[in-house]
């Protein structure tokens, strides 16, 4: 086994590691799901919200909701870029995942910037068929 394709196993290691680790933190912003609930059903002081205030309900809602399926999916995509590196197959999804994978501080900076070396190299490129 050469130094690249154990670095590549490694990384898709890391890969499946990260994921779990965004999956088990995505749900965090459930409290502002149940925040909205609170507001939109009078559970926090027992008097009615204005009506024309009871968008910060819905705003409270919809944020926390598109941030858990925002994590959610980016765990998903993490664990298949995982997968993908060990098959050496979507080199240019396990790039752009790398990418996106800098913005989760820290363990996915490290990740991605690592990942993103990893994948430049030219041997790597021919694992998956690009040169």
């Amino acid at each position: 086994m050469t130094a690249e394709e154990e670095h590549l196993r490694l990384l898709s290691i890391f890969h499946y590691v990260v994921a779990g680790l965004t999956a088990l933190f995505s749900p965090l912003p459930l409290m502002h799901v149940f925040m909205g609930v609170g507001l939109l059903t009078n559970g926090f002081n027992g008097q009615p919200m204005p009506q024309n205030e009871r968008f910060i309900g819905w705003l409270f809602i919809a944020m926390g909701s598109a941030l858990v399926l925002g994590g959610l999916a980016f765990s998903a995509c993490l664990a298949f870029a995982g997968r993908s590196l060990a098959r050496r197959e979507h080199y240019t999804f396990c790039l752009v995942i790398a990418a996106f994978a800098c913005a989760v501080f820290p363990f996915g900076t490290i990740l991605g910037v690592f990942t993103i070396i990893e994948l430049q190299k030219q041997p790597v490129r021919a694992f998956f068929g690009r040169t």
